[in-house]
């Protein structure tokens, strides 16, 4: 993947997020800012996105730690670099924990 490339699905993902979040009408907060997202639940805990275009990756650190995500190009998503798990679904949980809310990610 060129960095071009790495970039764009990038802006896609954190799009993406956003949408989702603003669609559901939810009480979270968030800032895009620099490349870095940031999303503040009810409880004060936040959800961090951010890019890491060295190892082109999407890490996002959460409460219960920091998680590095890669892109697939087979399968079009990005997953979690140790047990391959899809983005969206982790972000469905991570959410449901930390806010309370369920949302559908398509990431």
């Amino acid at each position: 993947m060129t960095e071009s490339e790495y970039n764009e699905r990038i802006e896609d993902t954190l799009i993406a997020i956003e949408e989702v979040l603003d669609e559901a009408e939810s009480d979270l907060d968030y800032e895009n800012q620099g490349g870095m997202l940031t999303v503040k639940c009810e409880n004060g805990t936040q959800v961090i996105f951010t890019r890491q275009p060295p190892l082109k990756q999407l890490w996002v650190a959460t409460p219960t730690g920091g998680y590095h995500f890669d892109y697939n190009n087979e399968q079009q998503q990005w997953l979690l670099d140790s047990d391959k798990s899809p983005l969206a679904g982790f972000l469905t949980q991570v959410f449901a924990d930390q806010a309370g809310e369920n949302f559908t990610f398509s990431v």
